[in-house]
């Protein structure tokens, strides 16, 4: 299992994801799901991955040897001319990836795997989308200005509670690292260390990256200020009126 999150602000997109791939009692396995490209002053794309790590594995390595590839004129993630264009050679990807290793009889469910696909493109807006197994996509909007692959139920409530798009950089990432808490408390099967990266809108060029682990004092100050928080705010609730229930509702 695995948690990845993009979501859109009005000054830009923000990434996260944790590294966490197996989580048995004695085999705990560890590899980077968030991928970046890179043309300063054209263009940046970020590619976050869950799923079958066979799979998205295959699919980054592809997408990047294409990239490397000079001699290959297959059209690669630093020659589409737009991010819905990205997109979708990202989502043919998959697919591809995923027909291959289903030959032979194999389902192809068993090979599948999400992605989230963002950034931006000199000419246009950034932009998110997030891709299906099958290759097709959605894009975020105002509604949905934000994408979750993996283990994503604990860690949403938070964000739909607390998202605004004028949000700033720094209360984007206290807002991540609290749902990315929640989502580490809840289940054993995302983990530590985490990923995270800023892109700002215009830019054209990869802002602050951050790889976090257990040992980092702002992640720590935000756990355990979160579970704190918790507990005040719990305590201020009004309790229920039990006694008075019970007069008005006698047992018969």
């Amino acid at each position: 299992m695995t948690y990845c999150i993009g979501l859109k602000i009005n000054n830009g997109l923000v990434f996260m994801s944790d590294t966490r791939t197996n989580a048995g009692i004695d085999n705990i396995s560890t590899f980077r799901k968030m991928h970046v490209w890179e043309k300063p002053g054209e263009r940046v794309i970020v590619i976050m991955s869950a799923g079958n790590l066979a799979t998205t594995q295959a699919v980054v390595s592809l997408l990047d040897e294409r990239v490397k590839a000079a001699k290959d004129r297959v059209q690669t993630l630093l020659e589409t001319p737009s991010m819905y264009q990205t997109a979708l050679l990202v989502g043919n990807t998959l697919r591809e990836v995923i027909a291959r290793s289903a030959r032979g009889g194999h389902k192809a469910e068993a090979f599948q795997a999400s992605l989230i696909v963002g950034g931006q493109i000199e000419g246009s807006e950034p932009r998110l989308f997030m891709i299906y197994p099958e290759g097709n996509f959605i894009e975020s909007t105002e509604d949905t200005p934000f994408f979750q692959i993996g283990e994503t139920k604990y860690g949403k409530p938070i964000i739909i509670r607390a998202y605004d798009p004028d949000m700033s950089f720094a209360e984007t990432a206290k807002l991540l690292m609290v749902s990315f808490d929640s989502t580490l408390k809840s289940n054993l099967s995302v983990g530590l260390p985490l990923d995270m990266t800023f892109y700002e809108r215009d830019s054209l060029k990869v802002g602050l990256r951050k790889r976090i682990g257990a040992d980092d004092p702002y992640y720590r100050k935000i756990s355990d200020g979160w579970s704190n928080a918790l507990k005040v705010a719990f305590k201020s609730l009004p309790d229920f009126g039990y006694e008075s229930e019970a007069k008005k509702n006698p047992q018969r």
